[in-house]
């Protein structure tokens, strides 16, 4: 007599139909229930693919591999999986084929431990299973997450081992890797020997430029695209448009916003928030403050990017404002939110206000804070004059002071005079870059300033024993659609 049919989705059903299998293993196993892979394509929580999983085994339709394959599919890729899970149901897979290894690969390229797509990818070779076109753009992933060139040129050479070098998705995500890991020359090379580009190759391509603040080449891609005949769409525009903002370039941004309009391309969120950013970054906050408000749909994003630029051009109470009004119309802040806000209280000297908000991020949204609104939060104190709060925020943090942040301390030290607080700043700065010209002259004019010329004297001998130079200094200049970059010719230490 065989044990009695499981109900799907009662609470202890797991536990139930492991506890059958297991009492009844001398009894021939029950029919294998119609439809279970696609009932696991259903679920929409990891309690109710359990179950299925457990039905599965009661009725030996696990050693299906297909049918496991489904179950690995939803723990891996689903919002409600659990990639651990997907783990042991690999692992407990006889002879696992190539979608169930592809999947397991791309859940850990996605997740927090990429190094996993890596090793696996490593094991799937050493089993002989044959990598395809599904797998490499997964295993790229994963290398340009930790942005290794040394990583994607040994997976370059296994694409081209295995004839994929041909493959769109696979080029496709070359070039991304490449370009991610600041590998622009090789990134360029295998756009160029790729004979059937089409727009995907192009935006991802001119995404790496401007990304890697290689403005002009976005921009002159960007023209040879549109000149060979290939349709923009809204990522490539975002991409061009990023180019923009971070080069300075208005006039062409505005040309590009005339191209949109011209062929009548909708502003969504993503081209509406790059203009936004793009009118910003390069001083035009009211156009910027216009594109925003006629916006019909808007992210986070959006909402950071006209708050920061509002916060760039000291409009405090407006970026204030708008912080206060993102609880009506529910769209829940980030840190890049609280980055643009805690910048506006510095440009503005708005110690209590900006306190209160630093403290609201963890206590309120749970946002950890990170080192930049640290930065943000010691630079509002130093202009204030709390330097000994400051410094005390700095030996409190849980990461490692940069030496961004210790500049700003010693930046408030100079101006309010204190040498005391500089001194143990500069002490500070120089363990981490015991090279750096710039924190002895700053103590040396603040020594200067107090009339402690014999201290100048010392620290004028300490640099000219170690032979320290000046970083030259540049600047960008938008000529005729293209940004120059000059830079200054003399190099050498004045004090």
């Amino acid at each position: 007599m065989f044990p009695p049919k499981p109900i799907f989705f009662t609470n202890s059903l797991s536990l139930f139909t492991l506890r059958l299998h297991s009492s009844y293993t001398c009894f021939p196993l029950p029919p294998k229930p119609p439809g279970l892979s696609l009932l696991a394509d259903q679920c929409t929580s990891m309690r109710q693919l359990k179950q299925v999983h457990a039905q599965m085994i009661v009725s030996a339709r696990i050693h299906d591999t297909f049918a496991a394959s489904r179950l690995l599919s939803f723990c891996s890729l689903s919002e409600f999986g659990d990639v651990l899970y997907a783990l042991k149901i690999f692992e407990n897979t006889q002879t696992p084929n190539g979608f169930m290894w592809n999947t397991l690969i791309r859940a850990n390229a996605s997740g927090p431990n990429p190094c996993e797509a890596l090793f696996l990818y490593v094991r799937m070779r050493r089993v002989g299973v044959v990598p395809g076109k599904h797998t490499f753009p997964f295993v790229l992933k994963a290398c340009f997450r930790f942005c290794s060139v040394l990583l994607c040129k040994q997976v370059h050479t296994h694409v081209v081992k295995f004839g994929l070098d041909l493959d769109l998705h696979v080029v496709n995500g070359l070039v991304r890797g490449y370009s991610v890991s600041s590998s622009l020359g090789d990134a360029r090379l295998v756009f160029e020997e790729f004979p059937e580009r089409n727009l995907s190759i192009w935006t991802t391509m001119i995404s790496g430029y401007a990304q890697n603040f290689c403005s002009n080449e976005a921009l002159v891609l960007f023209d040879q695209m549109v000149a060979e005949g290939f349709e923009p769409n809204d990522a490539t525009l975002a991409s061009v448009l990023s180019a923009c903002a971070r080069s300075g370039c208005l006039e062409l941004g505005e040309r590009i916003h005339l191209f949109m309009k011209e062929k009548g391309i909708e502003v969504g969120v993503i081209l509406g928030t790059a203009l936004v950013h793009m009118y910003a970054k390069n001083g035009a906050i009211l156009v910027a403050q216009e594109l925003f408000d006629s916006m019909c749909e808007k992210n986070v994003a959006t909402w950071n990017a006209i708050i920061c630029g509002l916060a760039s051009h000291g409009r405090v109470e407006e970026a204030l404002s708008l912080f206060r009004k993102l609880e009506n119309v529910q769209v829940l802040p980030n840190d890049i939110t609280f980055v643009g806000v805690l910048s506006a209280c510095c440009h503005a000297g708005l110690i209590d206000v900006g306190s209160e908000i630093f403290r609201s991020m963890k206590r309120v949204y749970g946002i950890e804070p990170k080192i930049e609104h640290f930065g943000c939060m010691v630079d509002l104190l130093g202009r204030g004059g709390k330097l000994l709060e400051a410094e005390e925020l700095i030996k409190g943090m849980v990461w490692k002071p940069d030496v961004v942040i210790w500049g700003a301390l010693l930046g408030a030290s100079k101006n309010h005079g204190n040498i005391e607080v500089a001194e143990r700043v500069v002490n500070e700065i120089l363990v981490l870059e015991p090279h750096n010209h710039g924190v002895y002259v700053v103590l040396s004019n603040m020594y200067a300033e107090a009339g402690q010329w014999g201290d100048v004297l010392r620290l004028r001998k300490l640099m000219k024993e170690g032979s320290l130079k000046k970083t030259p200094g540049w600047s960008l200049v938008d000529s005729e659609n293209v940004v120059c970059k000059y830079a200054s010719e003399n190099t050498h230490l004045a004090v």
